[in-house]
C-alpha cells in the first residue's frame, strides 16, 4: 500500500510537470503564430492549468469509475477554495478586484448550480455535457470581449512569462506532446493506484475522487498560489483559482460527459451543496474591503479539514 501512495506521488509529478509542458509549448507556439496574447491566456493557458482534472477525469470516467470523475470535481473546486485560497491568505492577505467580485465569484457561484440541477435524473447525460461546452464557450466569448474593451494587465504579465522565454519550433512542439505523454501517463497511475487504495481501506471510490484525487490534481494550482503569494500577486492567483472552478464544471464535466455519461453513482447533495456553500462564502468574504484576510483565510481552511474529517471519520 506503501508503494501505491508513491505512485500517487509519482503520478503527483508527472500530472503538474505534463501541464506545465503542454501550456508552455502550446503558448509560444501560439504566440509566434500571431495569436494575440489575451486570447492565449484565456484558452491555451486556462485549460492547460486544468488539465490535469480534465485528463484524470476523463481516463476514470471511460475506466467506469465515475464517482471518481464527479468527486474529482467537486473536491477540487471545493479544495480550491478551502485550501488553496485558505493558504494563501495565510500567508499574505489577498487583494481582490473588483472584476473579480462582480464578475467570476458571481458566474462561479451560478456555474456551481448546473451539476446539482442536471444530476436530478441520477446522471449528466451527453445532450447536457453539450450544454456546458456551449456554455464554456459563451464563457470564454464573453471573457475576450470584455478583457479586450477593458484590458488585464494581470493576464499579460502571466503570458508575458511564458512567451519571452523563446525556444525553437522544435523545442516547443517536443514540448507540447512530452506533456500530453507525461499527463496521459500520470492520469493512469493516478487512477489505477487511487482505486487501489480506496479498495484497500474500504472506502468508496467517491470519497476518494472527493479527497485523494482532488488534492492531487489541484497540485497545480496550490503550488502557483504559494509562489504568487510570495511574490506578492496574490490577486493574479484568486483569479486564477476562481476560473479555474468554472472550468472544472463546464470543461471538464462537460467534455467527461460527451464522451461517457456521467452517472451520480456514491455522490449525494451533500457534497454538492458543500461545493456550492464554499463558491457562495467566498463572495462576502472577498467584498469585506476588498481583501481576503489571514482569519478569513483560517476559516476557509478549518472549514475545508471539518469536511475532509466528516468525509474520512
Amino acid at each position: 500500500m506503501i508503494i501505491s501512495f508513491l505512485m500517487l506521488l509519482l503520478a503527483s509529478a508527472l500530472l503538474y510537470f505534463g501541464a506545465d509542458g503542454l501550456v508552455g509549448g502550446s503558448a509560444r507556439i501560439a504566440f509566434k503564430m500571431g495569436i494575440k496574447p489575451l486570447i492565449v491566456g484565456l484558452t491555451i493557458v486556462a485549460f492547460g492549468t486544468s488539465s490535469p482534472e480534465l485528463v484524470v477525469s476523463i481516463n476514470a470516467n471511460l475506466a467506469g469509475s465515475g464517482d471518481i470523475t464527479l468527486g474529482n470535481v467537486i473536491g477540487s473546486n471545493i479544495c480550491n477554495i478551502g485550501l488553496i485560497v485558505g493558504i494563501t491568505a495565510l500567508i499574505k492577505p489577498i487583494n481582490v478586484s473588483l472584476q473579480i467580485v462582480r464578475k467570476d465569484i458571481i458566474i462561479m457561484c451560478g456555474v456551481s448550480v448546473l451539476p446539482i440541477l442536471m444530476l436530478i435524473d441520477g446522471q449528466i447525460g451527453r445532450i447536457e455535457g453539450v450544454i456546458l461546452i456551449l456554455l464554456l464557450i459563451v464563457y470564454l466569448w464573453y471573457n475576450i470581449f470584455i478583457v479586450s474593451k477593458q484590458g488585464n494587465p494581470e493576464a499579460d504579465t502571466e503570458i508575458d512569462s511564458i512567451v519571452k522565454k523563446s525556444k525553437p519550433m522544435w523545442m516547443n512542439i517536443a514540448f507540447i506532446i512530452g506533456g500530453l505523454a507525461l499527463l496521459i501517463v500520470g492520469a493512469n497511475l493516478f487512477v489505477e493506484h487511487a482505486v487501489e487504495i480506496a479498495r484497500f481501506f474500504n472506502i468508496s471510490e467517491s470519497v476518494i475522487g472527493l479527497t485523494i484525487v482532488a488534492i492531487g490534481t489541484s497540485l497545480p494550482e496550490l503550488a502557483t498560489s504559494v509562489v504568487a503569494s510570495i511574490k506578492g500577486e496574490s490577486d493574479i492567483s484568486l483569479g486564477n483559482i476562481v476560473g479555474s472552478n468554472i472550468f472544472n464544471i463546464l470543461a471538464i464535466l462537460g467534455i467527461a460527459a460527451v464522451i461517457n455519461p456521467i452517472n451520480f453513482g456514491n455522490i449525494t447533495y451533500i457534497d454538492l451543496s458543500i461545493m456550492m456553500m464554499f463558491a457562495v462564502v467566498l463572495l462576502p468574504l472577498a467584498r469585506t474591503g476588498f481583501i481576503i484576510d489571514r482569519k478569513e483565510g483560517f476559516v476557509l481552511l478549518l472549514l475545508y479539514v471539518g469536511y475532509i474529517y466528516i468525509l474520512l471519520r
